[in-house]
């Protein structure tokens, strides 16, 4: 098991809080970076390069949620909150005396294009277009910018983390209400407006056969002790379960184990109205994210939880 200081940059949301609470009780050393509540604040760039010099491992996962529509506003800022941190940290590794050696930074599956014909690899994916693709493209970008003596680089591109709490919460509720059924795609109205700020969310996959590439949290901690103890991992690297399912299969799975029988399907007008009632996009649940984790797999990983139905039931505990 790796030792040393961790320093967590963007340490308060849901991976953040997980690997405090995983390396507190390993007793691990590790340093937490925030807006607030947390060791140090993004905006004291002395003492996170003080943090930084000497540490074993730095991890960056800031960034504003996309769960929320994608105003002008919003966009700017999911833009701003992660090349602005991931730039703060690049610069305190930059200056150091002892830089550490791994940065593991998160970025996201959503990079790759909405797939139905075949899975997405680190060699073999192809990147999409969008909004969302264009933010995980200069996030990477930020990542790999300068030129860092000694320390490797891993692009974490995550698929959708399951956990306590997290997105399974929502469908919880919407289940046991009734409401637990494949989201379909189909035809909606899309702005010249959202066409060019490139948020409009065309139809893809039919009768909820988009693929759910998913990840429970406790793999996300192992990934990240796997990346530090794996020297040949650099790069972007796959963070996706090794077996993913389309979205009929996922809903299924979180009726079963919630013991709830009946889910009609979800249309697509429903789907949006849902989605601006609550502030968030469909493209979240409409995207076909068909990801694998070659990478890992070739290097040996074993994953905790590699199929859905027990990663669900440990998330609903």
């Amino acid at each position: 098991m790796s030792s040393g200081r961790v320093v967590i940059g963007g340490s308060s949301g849901f991976m953040g809080q997980h690997l405090q609470q995983k390396y507190r009780a390993e007793g691990r050393e590790f340093v937490t970076v925030s807006r607030s509540g947390a060791d140090l604040r993004w905006d004291d760039q002395a003492g996170i390069d003080q943090s930084v010099d000497g540490a074993a491992l730095v991890i960056g996962l800031a960034g504003k949620s996309v769960n929320c529509r994608y105003t002008p506003e919003n966009r700017a800022e999911i833009f701003r909150s992660r090349l602005d941190t991931t730039a703060t940290l690049s610069s305190a590794i930059r200056v150091a005396a002892d830089p550490p050696p791994v940065w593991v930074n998160s970025s996201t599956a959503t990079i790759y294009r909405h797939a139905e014909d075949r899975p997405m690899t680190e060699d073999g994916g192809e990147t999409g277009t969008g909004f969302s693709v264009e933010v995980a493209k200069a996030w990477e970008d930020a990542l790999f910018a300068e030129e860092l003596r000694g320390t490797r680089r891993v692009a974490l591109r995550s698929t959708i983390v399951l956990g306590e709490g997290g997105v399974l919460g929502p469908l919880r509720d919407l289940a046991r209400i009734g409401l637990g059924g494949a989201q379909h795609d189909g035809w909606w109205p899309a702005s010249k407006a959202r066409r060019a700020a490139g948020t409009a969310h065309l139809p893809g996959a039919k009768h909820g056969r988009q693929r759910f590439s998913w990840v429970h949290l406790d793999d996300i901690g192992r990934i990240i002790d796997f990346i530090e103890d794996h020297p040949e991992l650099e790069g972007p690297v796959n963070a996706a379960a090794p077996h993913p399912v389309d979205n009929t299969t996922f809903m299924a799975t979180v009726r079963r184990v919630l013991g709830v029988r009946i889910g009609p399907p979800m249309p697509r007008w429903m789907l949006e109205l849902g989605a601006i009632g609550i502030r968030t996009e469909t493209e979240l649940i409409l995207k076909s994210r068909w990801v694998l984790p070659e990478k890992l797999t070739d290097a040996g990983f074993e994953f905790t939880y590699p199929t859905l139905e027990p990663a669900v039931r440990a998330s609903f505990g």
